[in-house]
């Protein structure tokens, strides 16, 4: 299987704000994305040896290169052929910070003492890019789903040009009967910017396909910091026991939705529970 050009050993969250990567070695959508030339000279992490050495190289190797130097000390392997998806996602960053969100309809809020438990939402029926991966461990399979998500972005589909960035970036999780147990086997899914919806561009990655996700109802919950597997079963724990009829939904499919950089310590994150249709 391609791994996507990464290769990486544990998960979860911890690294420092502004890194840039993953404290376990997750490199993201977003880390890429957020990511400038300006870092090179202040990376702190004695990535690159001599500065004319830099100004010789253009600056798609550079960047490559930062991120090779980086990568390495969090058990992450980049692939030369990442080259251009992230000078494609640096580049693209400068005049774009305004990332399209996923639309959806409020329903309703539940809050106790002033304090915010869930939201009720509607999302209406869009097209996503999805993968999925059968890796052997959950955080492996979320890794290397993002890159190549990454891929499909930036350049490898049929219109041969980036496409833009939505949030959330969404990762379906499957569990057990008693949600104790997170299956390796996770989706990675991109929302289709609105210019794109009518036409998605075709992915050339063969695993990456275009689904059409119906109209659903989603129960969600904000919680902040690392997603890994503990933080996940967790979280589905406590909403589980918030809801007023946890019945009426899915009770073996979940989302988790990523906001921001995994690199900050403050990551905004939530879980959604699906309504059964």
């Amino acid at each position: 299987m391609d791994r996507g050009g990464c290769q990486m050993s544990g998960g979860g969250g911890g690294g420092g704000e502004g890194s840039g990567i993953d404290r376990n070695g997750v490199i993201t959508l977003e880390d890429l994305e957020s990511f400038t030339e300006d870092q090179l000279s202040d990376s702190g992490n004695g990535s690159l040896e001599d500065g004319e050495a830099m100004e010789e190289e253009d600056s798609s190797d550079r960047l490559l290169h930062y991120w090779q130097e980086v990568a390495r000390g969090h058990q992450v392997e980049v692939s030369h052929d990442m080259a251009e998806p992230i000078q494609q996602l640096s580049s693209n960053n400068h005049g774009r910070s305004n990332r399209e969100q996923v639309p959806f309809t409020l329903l309703g809020r539940k809050e106790k003492c002033g304090e915010l438990l869930y939201e009720k939402r509607q999302y209406e029926k869009g097209h996503w890019a999805c993968i999925t991966m059968h890796e052997d461990t959950y955080e492996q399979s979320i890794c290397y789903g993002f890159m190549r998500i990454m891929r499909y972005i930036c350049q490898q589909n049929s219109i041969g040009g980036y496409l833009g960035m939505t949030l959330p970036i969404v990762t379906v999780v499957r569990t057990n009967e008693n949600q104790s147990v997170i299956s390796h086997d996770v989706t990675v899914a991109y929302y289709l910017p609105a210019e794109h919806q009518a036409q998605p561009p075709q992915p050339n990655d063969n695993d990456i396909v275009i689904e059409v996700w119906p109209a659903s109802t989603v129960y969600t919950r904000a919680f902040t910091g690392p997603t890994n597997e503990v933080t996940i079963v967790n979280q589905i724990s406590v909403m589980a026991e918030l809801l007023d009829s946890p019945d009426l939904c899915d009770n073996n499919s979940f989302i988790v939705a990523g906001y921001t950089n995994p690199a900050h310590s403050n990551r905004q994150n939530e879980i959604w529970f699906l309504e059964r249709r």
